[in-house]
């Protein structure tokens, strides 16, 4: 006991320092390490003449452009992208990638490229996380680190489905190669959905305003975020909502169904406490693994947000499959316009499900106070236009 003392007394007056930094382990004790047979490659955009002109020729409506076609083993470790019009003209949304491993026919990544690094419903604005970032000049520079090794090849192709040209489009592809990728080294893995939910048919009965509150004991209706065949472990989320009422929309909580469970054995308190964050935020943060880049600056909580959630310290690990949900509001009760792009890792590359078509990809309006006033115009026909209908009345 006197030993185990003494030592407990020498690491705190800082005794131990050596033996503890001879242990180090992490980023920048790692970043450190001599490596062996590693070469640095790169696939851009760069002037092939050794001109200026360092972007792609025009990517034409309905055109598909391979950006890189890497054969042999190794592991993209950064991606930069930058393109023009803006958002005005060329719509993020509308500009699918796709990426594809190991000579497969079927993509393991496919999302908008604005969603995908971060950017919602064709908007541009600044963002900086662990994996992922936009900006800074009002987030025209798109930046990704997520770690995507292969071993018998790699694809990375955009398809031009706005309905104007990409003028120019910048990218780099950083990638390290070798002569062969270690066995336990997963495949990346990314997907884009939608959904304009439906509420309840009494309703939408948030916070008891309209109706009785019920209960979800199976998370049935709720909003599925990834639908994963396989063994791996999820590790990141982008969540972009566009709420129609002022009405609070996080009360919904995460679900999720590991291994074909039937009951969801990781169950959250509500949407924000999943994004890490309380109390129903309404202010711009950013953290290395969570945070709120866009938030709404409208009638309560009426219009868009994006929020974000790296699973970088604690992965969500599955050996069959995954399914992750999220309840629209609490029960499901309210109307939303919600869109994700989850981002896991897999033992082997496999095909994502099909993403929302163009259609089914197509903005809502914003609500504006013009809407609003012919809402309360029909609420007062409604109980007969008196004088003294102020919308407080039981």
């Amino acid at each position: 006991m006197k030993k185990i003392y003494l030592c407990l007394m020498l690491l705190l007056m800082g005794v131990g320092v050596s033996y503890s930094q001879t242990n180090m382990t992490g980023e920048m004790f790692d970043l450190a390490k001599m490596k062996d047979g590693l070469r640095n490659r790169r696939v851009s955009s760069y002037d092939r003449s050794g001109n200026n002109r360092d972007h792609l020729s025009p990517v034409q409506p309905g055109e598909t452009r391979v950006l890189a076609d890497i054969q042999g083993a190794g592991v993209i470790n950064h991606i930069w992208i930058t393109m023009s019009p803006g958002p005005g003209e060329l719509s993020r949304n509308d500009i699918i990638l796709r990426m594809y491993w190991d000579g497969n026919e079927q993509p393991s990544v496919v999302s908008p490229i604005g969603p995908f690094f971060g950017q919602g419903w064709n908007e541009q604005y600044n963002y900086a996380s662990f994996a992922l970032s936009s900006g800074p000049n009002g987030g025209t520079g798109l930046s990704c680190y997520f770690a995507m090794p292969f071993a018998k090849g790699a694809r990375i192709e955009i398809e031009n489905q706005t309905d104007v040209a990409i003028g120019a489009f910048y990218y780099y592809i950083d990638y390290v190669e070798m002569k062969k990728l270690p066995e336990d080294m997963g495949r990346f893995h990314a997907w884009f959905n939608r959904e304009i939910t439906e509420a309840l048919p009494e309703g939408e009965t948030e916070w008891g305003s309209v109706g009785k509150q019920t209960e979800n004991k199976d998370g049935a209706g709720n909003y599925a975020f990834a639908d994963i065949k396989g063994k791996g472990h999820f590790v990141g989320l982008n969540y972009y909502v566009q709420c129609p009422t002022p009405m609070w929309y996080g009360e919904g909580d995460d679900m999720w169904f590991i291994d074909g469970e039937e009951k969801a054995s990781l169950l959250g308190t509500g949407t924000e406490d999943l994004f890490n964050t309380a109390w129903c935020p309404k202010e711009p943060y950013q953290n290395l693994y969570f945070g709120y880049p866009r938030v709404n600056n409208d009638v309560g909580f009426l219009g868009r947000t994006h929020i974000y959630r790296f699973f970088i310290q604690d992965p969500i690990f599955f050996e069959k499959g995954l399914k992750a949900t999220i309840e629209h509001g609490h029960n499901n009760c309210l109307t939303l316009d919600l869109a994700t792009v989850a981002y896991w890792y897999q033992d082997k590359a496999t095909a994502v499900p099909a993403i929302p078509d163009k259609v089914g990809r197509k903005l809502k309006p914003m609500i504006d106070g013009v809407m609003m006033h012919k809402w309360r115009h029909e609420w007062r026909k409604n109980h007969g236009n008196a004088p003294d209908l102020w919308g407080d009345e039981q």
